[in-house]
C-alpha cells in the first residue's frame, strides 16, 4: 500500500512538471513569434518612414532650389538626362548621360545649342531663354521668375546620343500647394494682339494623326528673322507632357507644319520678331479624333 502511495505521488509530480515545461515552451514560442511579427511590422513601418523621409528631403529640395529627377524618370528612350537647379534667380541646367558623365557635345539648333522653355503650372506664363555654357554639360542664365510651380523644357541636339524633351518640374520661392481647376479653354477667336501687334492663326485641320499646317497672318513689313527663322512655334498639351518645337517650312513665310498624335487640348505659342522685339502670341486649340 505504501509503495502505491509513493508511486502515485511521483506520478502526480511528473505530470505537474511536464505541464510546467510544456506551458513554458509554448509561451516562449508564442513570444518569439510575436516578437518576430513585431520586428516585421517595425521594419515595414521603418520602410514607410524612410520613404517619407526621402519624400520630405525631396520636397525640401523643391522648396529650396532644385527639382529635376521626376522630369527624367520615364525617359527610357533618351540617353541624356537634363536637370534644373533654380537658386535666387540663377537657373542652371545640367546635362548628363546614363553613366552620370557630362554631356557637352551639342549641335547648333537655330543659332543656339540650347533652348530653354519655361512655363508655369497653368500654362499662362511663358519664357524662351538661352542659357550660356558655364562648364561641361552645364549652362546658366539669370532670370527672376515669379513665385510658383514651373516646368522646364531643355531643347537640345546631342551628338551621337538619343534625346527626347521631357518636362522638368521646379519651384520658385515657397508657393502654396498647386492649384487645380484651371483647365485650358479652346479659343473661339484665333486673332491675338500683343503690344499693339495682331496675329491670326489659321489651321487646315484640327484632326489627330494627320499633317497639320499652321499659317499666321501678321504684318510682315516689320517681320525679321528670329534665331535663324521667320518665327518659332512651341506647343504643349494641356498637361504639359508633350512638347513640340516647330520651325517654318521656308525662310520667307510664317507657315509651320506638324502633327498631333492624340486628340486633346493644346497650348500654342507663336513667336515673331517685329520691329526688333520678340513677342509670343498664345493660342489654345482643340484637336479631335
Amino acid at each position: 500500500m505504501r509503495k502505491w502511495a509513493i508511486a502515485g505521488i511521483l506520478y502526480v509530480t511528473l505530470v505537474v512538471l511536464g505541464f510546467g515545461v510544456y506551458d513554458k515552451w509554448i509561451a516562449d514560442d508564442k513570444g518569439m513569434a510575436a516578437e518576430s511579427d513585431s520586428h516585421g511590422s517595425m521594419a515595414q513601418t521603418a520602410g514607410h518612414d524612410t520613404g517619407g523621409e526621402e519624400n520630405g528631403n525631396h520636397n525640401g529640395d523643391e522648396n529650396g532650389s532644385s527639382h529635376a529627377h521626376e522630369g527624367n524618370a520615364h525617359q527610357e528612350g533618351s540617353e541624356v538626362n537634363a536637370f534644373v537647379q533654380n537658386n535666387q534667380g540663377n537657373i542652371k541646367i545640367f546635362l548628363k548621360d546614363k553613366a552620370g558623365s557630362p554631356v557637352d557635345e551639342l549641335e547648333v539648333n537655330h543659332e543656339k545649342i540650347l533652348h530653354l522653355i519655361i512655363v508655369d503650372e497653368h500654362l499662362q506664363k511663358y519664357y524662351h531663354l538661352h542659357p550660356e555654357r558655364t562648364g561641361k554639360g552645364e549652362f546658366t542664365i539669370e532670370k527672376n521668375l515669379p513665385e510658383g510651380f514651373y516646368k522646364a523644357y531643355i531643347d537640345i541636339k546631342p551628338k551621337n546620343l538619343a534625346y527626347e524633351v521631357e518636362p522638368v518640374p521646379f519651384i520658385v520661392g515657397n508657393p502654396s500647394a498647386p492649384e487645380h481647376g484651371h483647365e485650358l479653354v479652346p479659343d473661339i477667336n484665333f486673332s491675338k494682339t500683343v503690344d499693339g501687334e495682331t496675329v491670326t492663326l489659321s489651321m487646315n485641320s484640327f484632326k489627330a494623326a494627320e499633317p497639320v499646317t499652321l499659317s499666321f497672318d501678321l504684318d510682315q513689313t516689320n517681320l525679321t528673322p528670329y534665331l535663324g527663322a521667320m518665327g518659332h512655334v512651341v506647343i504643349l498639351d494641356e498637361y504639359g507632357k508633350k512638347f513640340l518645337h516647330v520651325h517654318p517650312t521656308n525662310d520667307k513665310e510664317p507657315i509651320f507644319e506638324t502633327q498631333f498624335e492624340k486628340p486633346g487640348i493644346y497650348k500654342v505659342w507663336a513667336e515673331f520678331k517685329q520691329n526688333g522685339k520678340v513677342r509670343a502670341f498664345p493660342f489654345v486649340i482643340e484637336i479631335k479624333e
